[in-house]
């Protein structure tokens, strides 16, 4: 018997070790090149591939470059306004469909998604011909200036933000136990009361982790934003784009590197502050 206990064993353990060095394989395929690019982000040379010493002068260079400022600023007020305006309408859609049935519904739930099934490229091409044909009509509605190019962005990034955030909450709407909101009723709360109290409370870690989700989302884009964007209205990840096509210097790294930590840090809080949430429940 214990023959038999250590050759089935021996296999296992080499199974184990197979799948350990298989798995380290794997974080050092995803994330080599973010060390690598981290290094090289402080790399006191004009060449982003020879290192030659160490400096954090191009972080300085970044945060000085005027460039630099004016794209992370249209950058965060797209993604900041894209973000809320995508909360409240993906909020109600996900209610609408999870709780109510209607003529209709089927198709606009396939429609909701289809940002997230079709590829960017085409996304950005169709929102490219919509905002070229339909300019005269929008730059009749008040408070809309297509001409500047931030509104533009922040109408492309609603147009797909809505559909991340509506398959969030959505899950977290189908997580909830109905009989709470019963009770609510129960004790002659009405409509409104109810969904402020009851509801909204219980669905509010889906609706924050959506809105980092769609902040990241719209802070990262840069297919879209590249055939929307205007003259001015260039966001970071654009811009950074475009110094591919110019002389590239470590600075291209300092800026990757500060949208990176962005990113990181956007993630981060949502899985926090989920967790947070959930723990209070």
């Amino acid at each position: 018997m214990k023959g038999a206990s250590r050759s089935t064993a021996a296999p296992r353990g080499a199974a184990r070790g197979l799948l350990t060095g298989f798995s380290a394989l794997v974080f050092v395929f995803f994330y080599a090149p973010i060390v690598v690019l981290f290094v090289f982000s402080f790399n006191n040379s004009n060449s982003i591939s020879i290192w030659s010493g160490f400096t954090n002068d191009w972080y300085g260079a970044a945060l000085d470059n005027a460039n630099v400022t004016s794209a992370m600023s249209v950058s965060i007020r797209v993604a900041v306004i894209s973000t809320v305006i995508s909360v409240v309408l993906g909020t109600l859609s996900a209610l609408t469909l999870e709780r109510y049935r209607w003529r209709g519904r089927m198709v606009f739930d396939a429609i909701l998604y289809l940002p997230i099934i079709i590829p960017d490229v085409a996304m950005a091409v169709m929102l490219l011909l919509f905002f070229s044909r339909a300019s005269d009509l929008i730059s009749l509605v008040p408070g809309i200036d297509t001409s500047s190019g931030i509104d533009s962005l922040v109408l492309s990034h609603v147009a797909f933000n809505i559909s991340f955030v509506s398959v969030v909450v959505r899950a977290r709407i189908a997580d909830m136990d109905p009989s709470v909101e019963e009770a609510a009723a129960d004790l002659y709360a009405n409509r409104w009361r109810t969904f402020w109290r009851v509801t909204l409370p219980q669905i509010m870690p889906g609706i924050i982790g959506g809105a980092l989700l769609a902040l990241t989302t719209s802070f990262d884009d840069v297919v879209i934003s590249s055939f929307v964007a205007a003259l001015g209205s260039t966001t970071l990840p654009v811009y950074v784009f475009g110094l591919l096509r110019k002389d590239v210097t470590p600075l291209i790294n300092a800026v990757s590197m500060i949208i990176l930590a962005i990113s990181i840090a956007l993630v981060a809080l949502s899985l926090l502050t989920q967790r947070t949430l959930s723990r209070s429940d």
